[in-house]
């Protein structure tokens, strides 16, 4: 995870690229494992040939990442020679041990992936790309960890501040540059665990194939891609990828290789612009694509809860999609998926959303890796923080399922699909909260923050689940003129400004039809504040009144705009001007049908 990541990414911008890579650009070749000079590992340097990337999806079981571990990018703070671990622990992640690991696979994960941020360990701003060794070594202790507790392991090149840029850069120069260290870095990697059987995959980037070959973080004569050019050039570097590790030969013949996704976003891998590369492997190519949708509940505070049943058709149907490529012989991998943890409180709904995905997984035969950072499982307490998690991964590790035939898996995997989403209801529903029904008129505030990171109910429909984590809402039962409050508390969740925000009143133009709602006062932290302007009452869908406080959207009241006294002449869409922290939101209003 990168692009919306769990906790802040560390971005720094740099020279241009051609100042930071002139220069020989060498890297060491010949690098030889610590499994083959004697370090102490059970692999036993195995290559299955018959073994089928499909086949080797199922035995993946599920697995977990370890987060925001050996892929947090320190290199702008220490040399490339520095303890690997203070890059291990510079997002805040304590030293991995063989215990922790352990308490993984003893909570039912079968794999585990780590991302690995492999420009930490090389001085490539001077040329040369040789990875320092310790670094290497350290890696290696963690696949160690993991081979020994008969897990399946992942390494990549994660993120890695960035350098993918390089590759979107105007100048040519750059790109050959880009593939210069590209090569010498797989190259290296290959090389040092070479003699590592199968159960080592080797994953060529994480979600930089794509977009983010146009990032400037790096190489400031990026961003030269168009989208179609973008395709072509993460093809390009899959098929580079692959053909560099075939190239170092002995186990790396036959490993098996994990192609990123365009994004790795199932949509755009899905499009025809992207193409798998050849190999002269047979069937041992995987492909990754992450999961965070719908990204408001996924990766922000702006969703409390999932499970409608559009949200259980949306996920069916883009795991249903994947099938494209599973269907051609290639196994899938879903490299990342996870639901925002506040401190590892989950969210409500987590449980039914990881269930779900579990179930596609089966059904497709796909291999789900949780995106965690010890958010899910405690590396200090060295278990699962959320019980009702646990249970999910506890029942359905491997060996709990292997006694199942293929078909008998997919088959009642299929028949839990339908079921639950035939019982999935049309909306979620908040009891706490008043319902209007098509008797029953309700206002409340409609809020989103500057950043869109909080939000309560916004849009006609009044709908009070959707909102952020934490706030608490104040709503009004209108019955009859007279004068109401309602009120948001964010106090918990550092809302700031507003992007926007209105008064509501579902069922206001069916049950009071031509009432004006006059704003009588307005409350930011307990403080009265003045308005700019005056506002108006309206309807978009001739069912929900409203009453605009800012809406950036629009530029002047519509023509069934209305005012008590009728003079539009001062009225506006946006009467709020306020840019600091909202802890609190309270309108006091009248509601009186028109004079």
């Amino acid at each position: 995870m990168e692009k919306f990541r769990l906790i802040p990414l560390l971005t720094a911008a740099v020279m241009g690229c051609t100042a930071l890579l002139a220069g020989c650009g060498k890297g060491s070749d010949s690098s030889s494992s610590k499994a083959e000079e004697g370090a102490k590992t059970s692999d036993d340097g195995s290559i299955n040939k018959d073994l089928t990337a499909t086949e080797l999806a199922r035995l993946l079981g599920n697995g977990t990442n370890l987060g925001n571990t050996m892929e947090a990018y320190g290199h702008k703070s220490y040399s490339a020679d520095t303890d690997p671990e203070s890059f291990e622990t510079f997002w805040g992640q304590p030293v991995t041990t063989e215990e922790m690991i352990k308490g993984m696979k003893a909570s039912g994960f079968d794999s585990l992936r780590v991302p690995v941020a492999w420009t930490n360990a090389m001085e490539y701003e001077k040329g040369d790309y040789t990875i320092n060794e310790a670094y290497l070594d350290r890696v290696e202790e963690i696949i160690n960890y993991a081979l020994d507790n008969d897990m399946y392991v992942i390494i990549n090149d994660h993120w890695d501040g960035s350098w993918w840029g390089m590759f979107g850069s105007s100048e040519q120069s750059d790109v050959d540059k880009a593939f210069e260290m590209y090569k010498s870095m797989w190259t290296q990697i290959a090389n040092r665990y070479k003699k590592y059987s199968d159960r080592l995959i080797f994953e060529g980037a994480n979600e930089e194939l794509g977009d983010r070959l146009n990032d400037t973080d790096v190489c400031k004569n990026s961003g030269s891609l168009s989208k179609a050019e973008c395709y072509e050039m993460a093809n390009k570097i899959n098929q580079t990828f692959v053909d560099t590790v075939r190239a170092t030969g002995g186990n790396n013949e036959q490993r098996f290789l994990l192609i990123a996704g365009y994004n790795t976003d199932i949509t755009m891998t899905c499009s025809n612009k992207f193409q798998m590369p050849t190999d002269t492997a047979k069937d041992k190519l995987l492909l990754s694509v992450h999961y965070y949708t719908p990204w408001d509940y996924c990766g922000t505070k702006g969703r409390s809860d999932w499970g409608t049943k559009t949200d259980y058709e949306e996920q069916n149907r883009l795991f249903r999609n994947m099938t494209k490529y599973s269907e051609q012989g290639y196994g899938i991998i879903i490299g990342e998926y996870a639901v925002l943890t506040n401190g590892g409180d989950v969210k409500k709904g987590t449980d039914k959303f990881i269930d779900n995905l579990l179930d596609n997984c089966d059904a497709y035969g796909f291999a789900p890796f949780l995106w965690d950072c010890s958010d899910f499982f405690s590396r200090s307490d060295l278990k699962m923080r959320d019980e009702t998690v646990a249970k999910i991964f506890d029942e359905r590790r491997r060996d709990n399922q292997s006694s199942m035939t293929v078909e008998e898996e997919r088959a009642a995997a299929v028949k839990k699909l339908d079921e639950t989403l035939a019982a999935a209801p049309e909306k979620l529903t908040d009891d706490t909260a008043p319902q209007a029904d098509e008797n029953t008129a309700v206002a409340w505030i409609m809020y989103q923050s500057a950043d869109f990171s909080v939000c309560y109910s916004v849009g006609d429909e009044y709908d009070p689940v959707s909102k952020s984590d934490g706030v608490i809402a104040e709503n009004a039962v209108i019955d009859g003129d007279g004068t109401y409050t309602v009120s948001l508390d964010m106090s918990s969740n550092n809302a700031n400004g507003i992007a926007f925000s209105a008064l509501g009143i579902a069922n206001g133009e069916k049950l009071y039809p031509g009432y004006i709602a006059t704003i009588d006062e307005i409350k930011i932290n307990g403080e009265a504040v003045e308005t700019i302007a005056e506002g108006y009452t309206t309807s978009d869908d001739q069912l929900c009144t409203r009453v605009n406080l800012v809406n950036q959207w629009v530029s002047t009241p519509p023509e069934d705009a209305r005012i008590a006294g009728g003079d539009l002449s001062k009225a506006s869409p946006t009467i709020l001007d306020y840019a600091g922290k909202i802890n609190t939101l309270e309108i006091t209003f009248t509601y009186a049908p028109a004079a």
